[in-house]
């Protein structure tokens, strides 16, 4: 293999560059976990967890990918045969949607664009039109990692409530957490699903649910089959700091550092950051005269953008460029979008002059590639990460 000098820029959105501390922090001795000092570190961890999620409720960690926290949230709360509704969003949406139609759920997929996120006024029309509550969970993946799509979680809220119904409210904020404001208390959201290698700045390897009151409630009647996901016992053992099974224990050394930095940094610097980069991003965009395929502007997000390509072209031809000639890994498309768009990730542990280089890379694959585009991306980013703080 040829040897690249420099740092490798990984700037898929997610997983994300680790932290020099959060790697020190993982470089421990394994400890036992049935001791006091591992119970410790639990007790530290959840009210740091707690604070991010932006609730006062439960938070279950488990040693899973997202995809694992997607199944605890509906194998904790609802039964073979119930109706949710979930909207087609992008790939991830469908993944998910995927799960739930293999746990035996009845699901009522909205069809969507894959450039919007998903539509208050259409859950509140759905709902309203419910009338005999047979729809028993609402399903919105808050950021779309596929597409650059933020869906409006705060007025989904408000259209459940508009609408009068008892729907559970889950969401995904795996691509969100940590980097974009959620609110998981004050938007009544009764299942927050997330993971550990994105705007938590870890490897994967973790995920968890956050769990409101009116959930645990509903765990006590669900009739989906469930073990290892169960809450109640995590729950049970987590009081004292433990866990039903071995946890992976320096996965969550590297938690607590992580959640350390987001509290030193303040998570309204943390989002502030983020929303900077990502307009810096799509003004780059704009100037290479390409399109952000996110199509709604309060739909943007500030976790990562997904761009399109012109018509013949192939993204994955440009991201193949920029990865072998300036050692650059850039999202590539999924599902619908492939090959027709590239992902730019500016999120978790990110800086000016990371982004800097970031569309430097980007401008300077569009110049090889043969692609038709405008240079002066990266000057109009630069210009306004000169002016704005």
């Amino acid at each position: 293999m040829t040897y690249h000098p420099g740092r490798h820029f990984l700037q898929i959105p997610g997983p994300t560059n680790v932290p020099d501390r959060v790697l020190r922090a993982m470089d421990m001795p394994t400890i036992d976990h049935r001791g006091p000092g591992f119970a410790g570190l639990t007790l530290e961890i959840l009210p740091g967890l707690k604070k991010v999620f932006k609730t006062e409720g439960d938070v279950v960690i488990y040693p899973a990918s997202g995809t694992g926290a997607w199944e605890a949230a509906l194998v904790n709360t609802l039964s073979p045969g119930d109706r949710v509704l979930m909207f087609e969003t992008g790939h991830f949406a469908t993944l998910w949607h995927g799960i739930a139609s293999d746990l035996g759920l009845e699901v009522e997929f909205v069809p969507g664009d894959w450039r919007h996120g998903a539509d208050p006024a259409e859950v509140e029309a759905r709902l309203s039109a419910d009338k005999n509550h047979a729809i028993k969970s609402v399903m919105v993946v808050h950021n779309e990692t596929s597409t650059g799509c933020a869906s409006r979680i705060g007025q989904i809220r408000g259209a459940i409530d508009a609408a009068g119904h008892p729907a559970l409210f889950m969401v995904d904020v795996i691509s969100s957490l940590g980097s974009i404001d959620y609110r998981h208390d004050e938007w009544q959201v009764d299942v927050t699903v997330a993971g550990s290698q994105k705007g938590l700045m870890l490897p994967p390897g973790l995920s968890f649910n956050a769990i409101s009151a009116k959930a645990l409630a509903a765990s006590e009647a669900s009739k989906l089959p469930k073990s290892f996901w169960r809450w109640q016992p995590m729950l049970d053992n987590n009081k004292d700091g433990y866990f039903p099974y071995t946890p992976a224990t320096n996965l969550l050394y590297a938690l607590r550092e992580a959640l350390r930095m987001l509290d030193e940094e303040g998570l309204d610097r943390v989002f502030a950051r983020h929303r900077r980069h990502a307009e810096a991003t799509r003004r780059a965009v704009r100037a290479w005269d390409l399109e952000i395929l996110c199509q709604n502007p309060d739909e943007y997000s500030d976790s990562l953008t997904a761009i399109l390509v012109p018509d013949g072209h192939d993204a994955d031809a440009l991201r193949k460029l920029i990865l072998g000639r300036f050692d650059m890994s850039l999202g590539t498309g999924l599902g619908k979008v492939a090959g027709k768009v590239f992902r730019i990730g500016h999120l978790g542990d990110f800086n000016d002059l990371m982004l800097a280089g970031t569309l430097a890379g980007v401008e300077m694959g569009l110049m090889r590639s043969g692609m038709p585009f405008c240079p002066g991306g990266v000057d109009a980013a630069l210009e306004y990460l000169a002016r704005e703080d």
